[in-house]
Protein backbone atom coordinates (compact mmCIF):
# COMPACT_ATOMS: atom_id res chain seq x y z
CA UNK A 1 0.00 0.00 0.00
CA UNK A 2 1.09 3.32 -1.06
CA UNK A 3 2.24 5.58 2.08
CA UNK A 4 0.77 9.24 1.17
CA UNK A 5 3.58 10.60 3.43
CA UNK A 6 5.98 9.28 1.52
CA UNK A 7 5.68 11.67 -1.23
CA UNK A 8 6.25 14.55 1.00
CA UNK A 9 9.65 13.59 0.45
CA UNK A 10 9.56 13.00 -3.30
CA UNK A 11 8.19 16.57 -3.36
CA UNK A 12 11.16 18.36 -1.29
CA UNK A 13 13.84 16.41 -3.02
CA UNK A 14 12.33 17.91 -6.52
CA UNK A 15 12.12 21.12 -5.21
CA UNK A 16 15.46 21.31 -3.66
CA UNK A 17 17.78 18.92 -5.84
CA UNK A 18 19.21 16.70 -3.19
CA UNK A 19 18.32 14.78 -0.32
CA UNK A 20 20.53 17.04 1.78
CA UNK A 21 18.59 20.28 1.01
CA UNK A 22 15.62 18.54 1.61
CA UNK A 23 16.50 17.02 4.80
CA UNK A 24 17.13 20.51 6.08
CA UNK A 25 13.41 21.85 4.87
CA UNK A 26 11.87 19.47 6.28
CA UNK A 27 13.75 19.22 9.64
CA UNK A 28 14.88 15.78 9.25
CA UNK A 29 18.27 13.89 8.89
CA UNK A 30 19.89 13.05 4.81
CA UNK A 31 19.50 9.39 5.89
CA UNK A 32 16.07 9.81 6.46
CA UNK A 33 14.93 11.05 3.43
CA UNK A 34 16.78 8.87 1.54
CA UNK A 35 15.41 5.79 3.37
CA UNK A 36 11.84 7.10 2.63
CA UNK A 37 12.83 7.98 -0.56
CA UNK A 38 14.00 4.39 -1.81
CA UNK A 39 10.73 2.85 0.06
CA UNK A 40 8.51 5.17 -2.05
CA UNK A 41 10.26 3.62 -5.04
CA UNK A 42 9.77 0.34 -3.73
CA UNK A 43 6.25 0.29 -3.38
CA UNK A 44 5.72 2.20 -7.18
CA UNK A 45 8.22 -0.56 -8.69
CA UNK A 46 9.95 1.88 -10.62
CA UNK A 47 12.82 4.92 -9.71
CA UNK A 48 11.67 8.37 -9.32
CA UNK A 49 15.14 10.09 -9.20
CA UNK A 50 18.94 9.48 -10.22
CA UNK A 51 22.22 10.50 -9.16
CA UNK A 52 23.75 13.15 -11.22
CA UNK A 53 27.32 15.41 -10.56
CA UNK A 54 25.36 18.16 -9.84
CA UNK A 55 22.36 16.32 -7.45
CA UNK A 56 19.23 14.53 -7.77
CA UNK A 57 16.99 14.81 -10.98
CA UNK A 58 13.98 13.34 -11.80
CA UNK A 59 13.70 10.49 -13.90
CA UNK A 60 10.69 10.25 -16.74
CA UNK A 61 8.52 8.85 -14.93
CA UNK A 62 9.31 11.19 -11.90
CA UNK A 63 8.35 13.94 -13.68
CA UNK A 64 5.28 12.20 -15.09
CA UNK A 65 4.48 11.55 -11.54
CA UNK A 66 5.27 14.96 -9.61
CA UNK A 67 2.42 17.28 -10.51
CA UNK A 68 0.03 14.63 -9.00
CA UNK A 69 2.26 14.37 -6.14
CA UNK A 70 2.20 18.23 -5.47
CA UNK A 71 -1.50 17.98 -5.93
CA UNK A 72 -1.66 15.65 -2.88
CA UNK A 73 0.59 17.46 -0.93
CA UNK A 74 -1.41 21.02 -1.24
CA UNK A 75 -4.35 18.81 -0.48
CA UNK A 76 -2.77 17.09 2.56
CA UNK A 77 -1.42 20.92 3.35
CA UNK A 78 -4.84 22.31 3.23
CA UNK A 79 -6.28 19.66 4.99
CA UNK A 80 -4.10 19.92 8.17
CA UNK A 81 -4.59 23.67 7.67
CA UNK A 82 -8.48 22.87 8.24
CA UNK A 83 -8.24 20.67 11.39
CA UNK A 84 -5.73 23.44 13.12
CA UNK A 85 -8.54 26.17 12.34
CA UNK A 86 -10.96 23.95 13.67
CA UNK A 87 -9.57 22.96 16.50
CA UNK A 88 -9.10 26.50 17.59
CA UNK A 89 -12.73 28.07 16.52
CA UNK A 90 -15.48 28.40 18.92
CA UNK A 91 -18.35 28.27 16.72
CA UNK A 92 -21.16 26.50 15.48
CA UNK A 93 -24.98 25.14 17.28
CA UNK A 94 -25.45 23.79 20.91
CA UNK A 95 -28.02 21.93 20.69
CA UNK A 96 -29.23 22.58 23.77
CA UNK A 97 -32.33 20.28 25.70
CA UNK A 98 -33.67 21.46 28.92
CA UNK A 99 -38.15 21.54 29.48
CA UNK A 100 -39.37 24.27 27.92
CA UNK A 101 -40.21 26.33 31.15
CA UNK A 102 -36.74 26.52 31.61
CA UNK A 103 -36.26 27.89 27.58
CA UNK A 104 -38.70 30.84 28.67
CA UNK A 105 -36.76 31.95 31.55
CA UNK A 106 -33.71 31.31 29.90
CA UNK A 107 -34.22 33.82 27.27
CA UNK A 108 -35.88 36.14 29.35
CA UNK A 109 -32.78 36.67 31.43
CA UNK A 110 -29.15 38.40 29.60
CA UNK A 111 -27.99 34.92 29.28
CA UNK A 112 -27.99 34.75 25.48
CA UNK A 113 -26.99 37.92 25.11
CA UNK A 114 -24.36 37.78 27.08
CA UNK A 115 -22.87 33.98 25.05
CA UNK A 116 -23.25 35.91 22.12
CA UNK A 117 -21.11 38.95 22.86
CA UNK A 118 -18.40 36.48 24.28
CA UNK A 119 -18.63 33.65 21.49
CA UNK A 120 -20.23 35.54 18.27
CA UNK A 121 -19.59 32.14 16.87
CA UNK A 122 -21.71 30.48 18.81
CA UNK A 123 -25.43 29.77 18.43
CA UNK A 124 -28.14 27.42 20.66
CA UNK A 125 -30.68 25.79 19.47
CA UNK A 126 -33.33 24.54 22.31
CA UNK A 127 -34.35 20.83 22.18
CA UNK A 128 -37.04 21.34 24.18
CA UNK A 129 -38.60 18.44 26.46
CA UNK A 130 -40.05 16.94 29.70
CA UNK A 131 -38.52 13.61 28.88
CA UNK A 132 -34.70 12.86 29.09
CA UNK A 133 -33.54 13.56 25.41
CA UNK A 134 -30.73 10.65 24.23
CA UNK A 135 -27.16 12.79 23.76
CA UNK A 136 -25.93 9.77 23.27
CA UNK A 137 -28.00 8.95 20.09
CA UNK A 138 -27.10 12.41 18.96
CA UNK A 139 -30.63 14.07 19.79
CA UNK A 140 -29.09 16.96 20.83
CA UNK A 141 -25.47 18.13 22.23
CA UNK A 142 -26.34 19.19 25.63
CA UNK A 143 -28.60 18.86 28.11
CA UNK A 144 -29.64 20.91 31.30
CA UNK A 145 -31.23 18.28 33.66
CA UNK A 146 -32.55 17.87 37.02
CA UNK A 147 -33.02 14.25 38.70
CA UNK A 148 -30.93 10.90 38.41
CA UNK A 149 -28.23 10.37 36.14
CA UNK A 150 -26.42 6.97 36.07
CA UNK A 151 -25.66 6.84 32.47
CA UNK A 152 -21.15 6.63 32.73
CA UNK A 153 -20.92 7.98 28.71
CA UNK A 154 -22.09 11.56 30.40
CA UNK A 155 -20.25 14.00 32.00
CA UNK A 156 -20.59 17.10 33.52
CA UNK A 157 -21.62 19.70 36.33
CA UNK A 158 -23.94 20.74 39.07
CA UNK A 159 -25.61 24.01 38.53
CA UNK A 160 -27.82 24.40 40.95
CA UNK A 161 -30.74 22.64 43.13
CA UNK A 162 -33.93 21.30 41.35
CA UNK A 163 -36.61 21.95 44.59
CA UNK A 164 -40.39 21.08 44.01
CA UNK A 165 -43.07 22.03 46.43
CA UNK A 166 -46.92 21.16 46.37
CA UNK A 167 -49.09 24.42 44.91
CA UNK A 168 -52.30 25.75 44.64
CA UNK A 169 -54.36 28.71 43.20
CA UNK A 170 -55.62 31.44 45.54
CA UNK A 171 -59.27 30.64 44.15
CA UNK A 172 -58.79 26.83 44.75
CA UNK A 173 -57.63 27.30 48.51
CA UNK A 174 -60.17 29.76 49.35
CA UNK A 175 -63.05 27.08 48.21
CA UNK A 176 -61.20 24.42 49.60
CA UNK A 177 -58.86 24.96 52.61
CA UNK A 178 -55.18 25.15 52.50
CA UNK A 179 -53.51 21.87 53.89
CA UNK A 180 -50.75 22.11 56.41
CA UNK A 181 -49.65 18.29 56.67
CA UNK A 182 -48.91 15.76 54.33
CA UNK A 183 -51.91 13.59 55.37
CA UNK A 184 -54.44 16.23 54.41
CA UNK A 185 -53.27 16.18 51.07
CA UNK A 186 -55.61 13.75 50.53
CA UNK A 187 -58.79 15.43 50.86
CA UNK A 188 -58.03 17.64 47.60
CA UNK A 189 -58.15 17.03 43.96
CA UNK A 190 -54.63 16.61 42.30
CA UNK A 191 -53.13 16.94 38.89
CA UNK A 192 -50.34 14.95 38.05
CA UNK A 193 -47.95 13.56 35.46
CA UNK A 194 -50.03 11.01 32.89
CA UNK A 195 -48.58 7.24 31.98
CA UNK A 196 -45.49 8.81 30.04
CA UNK A 197 -44.41 10.46 33.08
CA UNK A 198 -44.63 7.35 35.17
CA UNK A 199 -41.11 7.21 35.86
CA UNK A 200 -40.83 10.67 37.13
CA UNK A 201 -40.03 11.22 40.88
CA UNK A 202 -42.99 13.37 41.34
CA UNK A 203 -45.33 11.20 39.95
CA UNK A 204 -43.50 8.33 42.57
CA UNK A 205 -43.85 10.57 45.39
CA UNK A 206 -47.00 11.27 45.10
CA UNK A 207 -48.10 7.55 44.88
CA UNK A 208 -46.40 6.77 47.79
CA UNK A 209 -47.69 10.40 50.15
CA UNK A 210 -50.83 10.40 48.72
CA UNK A 211 -51.45 6.93 47.87
CA UNK A 212 -55.36 7.57 47.31
CA UNK A 213 -55.14 10.58 45.49
CA UNK A 214 -58.41 11.87 43.58
CA UNK A 215 -57.02 12.41 40.39
CA UNK A 216 -58.60 14.78 38.05
CA UNK A 217 -56.15 15.86 35.46
CA UNK A 218 -52.97 14.55 33.93
CA UNK A 219 -50.82 16.41 31.62
CA UNK A 220 -47.33 14.86 29.98
CA UNK A 221 -45.52 18.26 30.78
CA UNK A 222 -44.47 20.54 33.35
CA UNK A 223 -46.23 23.51 31.85
CA UNK A 224 -49.58 21.36 31.60
CA UNK A 225 -49.41 21.36 34.78
CA UNK A 226 -48.72 24.80 36.07
CA UNK A 227 -51.73 26.11 33.88
CA UNK A 228 -53.49 23.35 35.12
CA UNK A 229 -53.26 24.37 38.77
CA UNK A 230 -53.89 27.69 37.85
CA UNK A 231 -56.90 27.20 36.18
CA UNK A 232 -57.98 26.67 39.77
CA UNK A 233 -58.40 22.62 38.89
CA UNK A 234 -57.03 21.13 41.99
CA UNK A 235 -53.06 20.72 43.65
CA UNK A 236 -50.14 19.60 42.08
CA UNK A 237 -46.18 19.62 42.57
CA UNK A 238 -44.48 21.99 40.61
CA UNK A 239 -40.83 23.09 40.68
CA UNK A 240 -40.42 26.22 43.00
CA UNK A 241 -38.38 28.18 39.88
CA UNK A 242 -42.00 28.24 37.93
CA UNK A 243 -44.38 28.04 41.46
CA UNK A 244 -42.91 31.08 42.85
CA UNK A 245 -42.98 32.72 39.39
CA UNK A 246 -46.89 32.84 39.39
CA UNK A 247 -48.26 35.34 41.59
CA UNK A 248 -51.92 33.59 41.43
CA UNK A 249 -50.60 30.32 43.24
CA UNK A 250 -49.22 29.70 46.72
CA UNK A 251 -46.59 27.11 47.98
CA UNK A 252 -48.95 25.01 50.69
CA UNK A 253 -46.12 22.30 51.13
CA UNK A 254 -42.33 22.37 50.61
CA UNK A 255 -40.10 22.08 49.06
CA UNK A 256 -40.39 18.75 49.39
CA UNK A 257 -37.03 16.52 50.37
CA UNK A 258 -38.16 13.87 48.40
CA UNK A 259 -38.53 15.42 45.43
CA UNK A 260 -34.77 17.26 45.86
CA UNK A 261 -32.64 16.49 43.14
CA UNK A 262 -29.61 19.18 41.36
CA UNK A 263 -29.48 20.38 37.78
CA UNK A 264 -26.35 19.31 35.73
CA UNK A 265 -25.34 20.51 32.81
CA UNK A 266 -24.44 17.39 30.86
CA UNK A 267 -22.76 15.90 27.42
CA UNK A 268 -20.81 13.15 25.65
CA UNK A 269 -17.61 12.41 26.52
CA UNK A 270 -16.55 12.58 22.98
CA UNK A 271 -17.89 16.14 22.65
CA UNK A 272 -16.62 17.51 25.42
CA UNK A 273 -13.32 18.02 23.79
CA UNK A 274 -14.49 19.59 21.75
CA UNK A 275 -13.96 23.58 20.84
CA UNK A 276 -17.67 24.50 20.65
CA UNK A 277 -18.50 22.51 23.81
CA UNK A 278 -15.67 23.36 25.60
CA UNK A 279 -16.55 27.21 25.46
CA UNK A 280 -20.39 26.56 26.01
CA UNK A 281 -19.07 24.38 29.07
CA UNK A 282 -16.96 27.40 30.60
CA UNK A 283 -19.43 30.31 30.08
CA UNK A 284 -22.30 28.03 32.00
CA UNK A 285 -19.86 27.60 34.28
CA UNK A 286 -19.02 31.58 34.52
CA UNK A 287 -22.41 31.90 34.56
CA UNK A 288 -23.61 29.79 37.43
CA UNK A 289 -24.88 33.19 39.71
CA UNK A 290 -27.03 33.80 36.86
CA UNK A 291 -28.37 30.02 35.86
CA UNK A 292 -28.98 29.56 39.49
CA UNK A 293 -32.22 31.36 40.25
CA UNK A 294 -33.78 30.86 36.24
CA UNK A 295 -33.25 27.09 37.69
CA UNK A 296 -34.47 26.77 41.16
CA UNK A 297 -36.46 30.50 41.73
Amino acid sequence: MLNWDDLKYFTAVARHGSTTAAARSLGLDQSTVQRRLAQLEERIGQALVERSPAGYRLTAYGLQLLPHAQRVEQEVIAFQDLVRRSAREQTGTIRLTCPEPIVARITQSRLLSRLAARHPGLHVEFVMSDHYVDLNNGEADVALRSGDTVDSQLVGRKIADSLWAVYGSRNYLSRHGTPVRVNELAAHAWIGFDHSMAGHRATQWLHQSVPNARMVATSASVLGLVHSVKADVGLAALPTALGNAEPDLVQVLGPVPELTRIWRILTTRQLRRTPRIQAFFEFIASEIDTLRPILTG
